[in-house]
């Protein structure tokens, strides 16, 4: 297991203030606030220690309401809605200095037999062709030296690799609102299946919302053409998957209005299985020339 990876494990290892309130701390982001998918993580994990074991996540539905604070803890109070026969349903509000930055709703769901089928995987070029994403990010001489760096860092635990440019690696030229990119963590974790899918509830905040960039030809946060933020996310884990194996990240954008853009996607495992559905509206706004 790398150091990034460890790092990131115990960054989602909460600690336990009380029943039902749980503690949480941050690490450096891209931005200057909060990762939302350190958040979204870690409230799913306080979630989760709440649900028996017997059951798993099936959905989440969560709200960033404000920008998270790196520098201050994040206090997670947990409600325990409903404990049924089959489904378990969990509200988590995540707090800074006094008020919410963050509201989730989480549903978990003891294994049934059931109807099944699902779309088909998409092409996709195998993942040990690509490079790494490192080895791509370092492969742009527009990027500043320290934006790079940053983008390392916050990615370091995730072998994240882009099938195409991602927006900030080309952009000027709108391009189809479509992107793929190849994910598993720098090393293997255990098989607790609440560990996965926190593992890659953290991952899907990263690049959901390229494909709104792409369509627009924007480079986005990295090179400053736009501002903006997530506003609410949510996914459905259809199937088993680990998140140390690869998994395709199948995104697209169907619509972007009133600053605001849309980005939607499937997860799938490398054999082909449709493991998560995910969807996500964010805050998207050029910048104001003055």
């Amino acid at each position: 297991m790398s150091e990034a990876l460890h790092s990131l494990l115990d960054l989602l290892d909460l600690e336990r203030i009380e029943e039902d309130i749980y503690r949480g701390h941050s690490r450096s982001a891209v931005v200057p606030r909060v990762f939302g998918g350190q958040v979204a993580a870690q409230a799913l994990v306080a979630a989760g220690r709440t649900v028996p074991e017997d059951r798993h996540a099936h959905s989440l539905h969560a709200y960033f309401l404000r920008p998270g604070d790196p520098g201050a803890p994040i206090v997670y109070n947990v409600d325990r809605l409903r404990d049924g026969r089959s489904f378990t349903t969990r509200r988590v509000v995540a707090v800074q200095h006094g008020k919410p930055i963050f509201g989730l709703s989480a549903s978990f769901q003891a294994y049934e037999e059931g109807l099944d089928h699902q779309a088909p995987m998409p092409p996709a070029p195998d993942p040990a062709t690509l490079p790494t994403g490192e080895e791509r990010l370092r492969s742009y001489p527009h990027l500043p030296a320290d934006t790079v760096e940053r983008f390392v860092e916050a990615r370091a635990a995730v072998d994240l690799r882009y099938v195409d440019d991602p927006p900030f690696g080309d952009f000027g030229t709108p391009r189809e609102p479509h992107s793929q990119v190849w994910f598993r963590t720098n090393g293997k974790l255990s098989d607790d299946p609440l560990l996965h899918v926190v593992l890659a509830t953290y991952v899907s905040d990263m690049t959901l919302l390229d494909s709104v960039l792409l369509a627009h030809g924007r480079g986005g946060w990295a090179v400053g053409d736009v501002v903006g933020a997530s506003l609410d996310h949510a996914m459905w884990f259809h199937r088993p998957f680990r998140a140390d194996e690869w998994l395709l990240y199948d995104q697209q954008s169907p619509s972007a209005s009133g600053g605001r853009g849309l980005g939607q996607a499937r997860i799938y495992t490398e054999d082909g299985r449709l493991a998560i559905s995910v969807i996500q509206e964010g805050v998207v706004r050029v910048p104001r020339e003055h």
